[in-house]
């Protein structure tokens, strides 16, 4: 089944009360609707004018261009917290960072990006790349690329192109107008369904060679947003999204643990021994998890901002304690579930949406366990032995 994009430019409410405001408002509205989305398998173009106007689709787009560049910190903790409600709508709303990436187009090209504001939604269905044919101009692309989250409600999408000797081998993300290709609706899964990482379809697609550009290439606009890793961030605003998820089912344990009897009639679960230890042991590890998380994006951030050099040793670490996050998150997720017992294997049970979400960010080719194995190579001075890390 195929079915069109559909956008709206939106501006962000002013930088202030009437932005935390709207962001507020955008998780009451979460909270209504996000059985909804999980659903209908996709975040809706009306909700993500709603995080439009709460800000996250200025968040990486340069000042010169009228965007707010937010710290990675202040960024992450508004998907966090959406995460916490839906880790699904997190995933989808952690794209907001992904304006970064259009730093490396030629400057005169974001400029026509962003010439009707700064408030833009971006979805990337990169892989398998394909090859394109090179002709005057550009590139012609055709075929179907995969996991576009967020597709549905995106101003603009990105399709991912082998590289070639223009390119010294480098694979280029080529961006293109919703109306112009296909959403394919294939995104059947059991976890992140919300997400709506459908397919995108071209067929001989004229892409002008200047709105292509290298995933992670040298910006041309320095400003701190551009200095800070972009790879890394990609990895981390993911992982952020676990975090959250393992805050929202620890605390649906806590709450129902501080009953004053259980379903059966017995004594509150909260009162069983084991019952504390798990909690407390899982809030002791998220805790930590989160905290060398924050504890490293700060440190580099503070690099970007003075125009220091940041090293691979500093990316290794974001990324570290991007997959560190994910895999803990998701083992948080997992005590809440033991904890809840034999009512959490219900479809309708709460804790099912934190189960199937968090398991996710952990099978993502850049949290997999592997990058443990890349980042203590890096810190040893070794070949990280993959090819996009750090």
């Amino acid at each position: 089944m195929t079915i069109p994009s559909t956008t709206e430019r939106i501006e962000a409410a002013p930088a202030g009360p009437a932005r935390d405001r709207a962001f507020e408002h955008a998780l009451e509205v979460l909270r209504d609707r996000r059985d909804e989305f999980d659903q209908q398998r996709f975040v809706p173009p009306d909700y993500i004018a709603l995080l439009k106007r709460a800000g996250l689709y200025r968040a990486s787009t340069p000042a010169q261009f009228g965007g707010e560049p937010m710290a990675p910190s202040s960024f992450m903790h508004l998907v966090e917290r959406i995460s916490a409600i839906d880790p699904a709508t997190g995933w989808v709303a952690s794209f907001g960072s992904s304006l970064v990436y259009f730093s490396a187009l030629p400057v005169a090209t974001q400029a026509k990006i962003y010439a009707d504001g700064p408030d833009i939604a971006y979805a990337g269905g990169l892989f398998p790349m394909q090859e394109a044919e090179k002709v005057d101009g550009g590139y012609l692309c055709s075929g179907l690329w995969q996991f576009a989250s967020g597709c549905r409600g995106a101003d603009i999408l990105g399709i991912g192109l082998a590289g070639g000797p223009d390119t010294n081998g480098m694979p280029l993300t080529a961006l293109v107008n919703p109306a112009d290709v296909e959403i394919v609706e294939n995104w059947d899964v059991a976890g992140m369904a919300a997400t709506g990482s459908h397919s995108i379809r071209a067929d001989q697609l004229f892409v002008p060679e200047e709105m292509t550009f290298v995933r992670g290439g040298a910006p041309k606009v320095d400003e701190p947003i551009t200095r800070y890793p972009m790879l890394p961030y990609a990895a981390q605003v993911l992982a952020v999204v676990t975090l959250g998820a393992a805050r929202g089912a620890l605390d649906y344990v806590q709450e129902v643990g501080a009953a004053r009897s259980s379903i059966t009639g017995g004594a509150a679960k909260g009162n069983r021994p084991a019952y504390k230890i798990g909690l407390a042991r899982a809030e002791a590890d998220l805790r930590s998890a989160r905290a060398f998380f924050y504890e490293v994006t700060d440190e580099v951030w503070s690099l970007a901002l003075a125009g220091d050099p940041i090293s691979d040793e500093h990316r290794a670490m974001l990324r570290l304690a991007a997959t560190h996050a994910a895999h803990v998150g998701r083992t948080v997720v997992l005590s809440a579930f033991d904890l809840a017992g034999t009512g959490a294997i219900y479809d309708s049970h709460p804790l099912q949406r934190y189960l199937q979400d968090a398991l996710v960010p952990a099978q993502h080719a850049m949290l997999q366990t592997n990058t443990f194995e890349a980042a203590g190579s890096i810190l040893l001075g070794l070949d990280s032995g993959i090819p996009s890390f750090p």
